[in-house]
């Protein structure tokens, strides 16, 4: 087809490529939800049970670099990122209109992740300095494809995820660099943390109503979620201010007052999306579990700075519960959207959500019970382990075998 330019001369169209329909080459790479939500389930499963046979055999999981800090660094840049990554990578070209990574470009960004997962695992194989230069790439090649995304395709208001990732990228940095040089890196940990609490905020306030108002639009409902106003505006600024406090001032009471108030705010914003009225359908009502751990989380901070809490469990709060259970049930759900099947959770689905909730509750009362700690710290290592296990039994078919138009909702 010819078009003829503003100059006269003439050009031929291109026909524009479906998005993520690619239908050449293997499945697993059609999509970047795929090799990453698969990746995400794998390694959460797989170093979860690395990490509790260390604890109960000394596996030396992890070489010089520690079994503790291997634990702690894959889990926040390890199995999350590609949680992350996969969200990302399916949702920034819905958000720009462009182009998803897929074939060979996104078989080389997983093989980026998947080498450096390899080179941790014993990074004592290689000099120090080179195995944590190859753990390293994932996070700013991410970086890079987001924002060259946004920027293209002029959505500005979507570079505050841009933002977050370059929080996780000079968190990850931290980490390695407080390791390697005998620091702490209970910083680096709070930044990643935050960094994805951000983003639970963020995009939660988007999906979360949205998803719920459609579903509930469905069934024929008259009452929706409270629009997005300057509530959730000022909701999200308390919140940031209140990481930010964790992250420069954990101990200080400041800290301790604007994570209350921000645990206030965001239970009330989340009060406000109506989450009792999806009790029937666990794939939509776990999203509100996930948002009101958040809150929890957040109250979980004022505690622990307010010295009513120790740290640990405030962490494990925010991680297991907020960022774990957030991030299994956005990988459940687009996986199910992005392959053609009814949005609606099976057995198998509502059993891992039950499964890592029992994980999030018990493992910030094992220092609560110091003298039931290595009991409840495997029982919830096993909860989590249980939940990513069922996540794979149900979601590895869909997500590597089968081939399926997207739903439109």
């Amino acid at each position: 087809m010819k078009i003829i330019r503003d100059n006269g001369s003439a050009a031929t169209a291109r026909t524009p490529v479906p998005r993520g329909l690619k239908t050449t080459g293997p499945v697993l790479f059609s999509y970047g939800f795929r090799p990453f939500f698969l990746g995400a389930g794998l390694w959460g499963m797989v170093a979860m049970v690395f990490w509790l046979l260390a604890l109960m055999t000394d596996l030396p999981i992890g070489g010089s670099y520690g079994a503790a800090y291997w634990h702690a660094h894959e889990m926040f840049f390890g199995f999350a990122t590609a949680a992350l990554a996969g969200f990302l990578l399916t949702a920034v070209p819905n958000w720009t209109g462009r182009l998803p990574v897929a074939g060979g470009p996104l078989m080389v960004l997983a093989g980026v992740w998947l080498m450096g997962r390899l080179a941790l695992l014993q990074p004592d194989l290689l000099p120090p300095n080179v195995a944590v230069a190859v753990e390293s790439l994932f996070l700013p090649f991410l970086l890079f494809i987001c924002a060259r995304e946004i920027v293209s395709g002029r959505k500005w208001k979507d570079l505050k995820v841009v933002f977050a990732i370059l929080l996780l990228t000079a968190a990850n940095l931290m980490f390695h660099y407080a390791v390697l040089s005998d620091g702490d890196t209970a910083l680096a940990g709070r930044i990643a943390a935050s960094a994805y609490l951000l983003l639970i905020g963020i995009i939660g306030g988007r999906i979360v109503p949205s998803f719920t108002r459609n579903w509930l639009n469905k069934r024929g409902e008259t009452r929706f979620p409270t629009p997005a106003n300057r509530y959730d505006t000022a909701t999200l600024i308390v919140g940031a201010a209140a990481l930010a406090g964790w992250v420069l001032l954990p101990d200080h009471q400041l800290t301790a007052a604007l994570a209350g108030v921000a645990a206030i705010m965001h239970a009330v914003r989340l009060w406000r999306w109506r989450g009792w009225a999806t009790a029937a359908e666990p794939l939509l009502l776990i999203l509100h579990v996930a948002y009101a751990f958040l809150a929890l989380g957040f109250l979980a901070i004022a505690a622990a700075a307010g010295g009513r809490l120790d740290p640990y469990s405030a962490l494990h709060v925010v991680t297991i519960g907020a960022i774990g259970l957030m991030m299994l049930a956005v990988m459940g759900r687009a996986t199910r959207g992005h392959t053609g099947r009814d949005l609606t959770a099976s057995r198998v689905t509502s059993l891992s959500y039950a499964c890592l909730v029992g994980a999030a509750l018990s493992r910030p009362l094992a220092e609560v019970f110091p003298a039931h700690y290595h009991t409840l710290l495997g029982v919830s290592a096993l909860l989590w382990i249980m939940a990513f296990g069922l996540f794979l039994l149900e979601y590895t078919p869909m997500l590597a075998r089968v081939r399926r138009s997207p739903l439109a909702r």
